[in-house]
């Protein structure tokens, strides 16, 4: 039996809401308390994409998933100081707009699974 990925699908969409609230309080490249959080919430995201079917996947080639994977392992590893918060503010106003699309119209597209819900 497979596992369901709705799951992570909408934990991915709860985390780009919390990195939006997060940016309504204030400049995550001014304030380090903003700048953790929403990098908590982007390494929470880019493990739940890594759990997401490839077939689904596929069906929205313009998203970076690889890319993704990738800036997790940094997120995660910090590899000698690779990221920075004009960094994070990049990826943040330039891609998840496109990556909450794609995973809305994913779980838009397949039918609803009791044995997948979550609230």
């Amino acid at each position: 039996m497979t596992k369901p990925w709705q799951p992570y699908a909408r934990h991915i969409l709860d985390a780009i809401a919390k990195i939006h609230r997060i940016e309504a309080r204030g400049d995550l490249t001014q304030d380090e308390v903003l700048y953790d959080a929403a990098l908590r919430n982007l390494q929470t995201l880019s493990e739940a994409t890594q759990l997401l079917p490839e077939d689904k996947k596929a069906a929205y080639p313009d998203i970076p998933w690889r890319e993704i994977i990738g800036f997790r392992n940094i997120l995660v590893h910090n590899y000698l100081g690779e990221i920075d918060p004009l960094t994070v503010m990049t990826v943040v106003s330039r891609h998840l707009a496109s990556l909450e699309a794609a995973v809305r119209a994913m779980l838009e597209n397949e039918p609803d699974s009791p044995s997948g819900e979550c609230s």
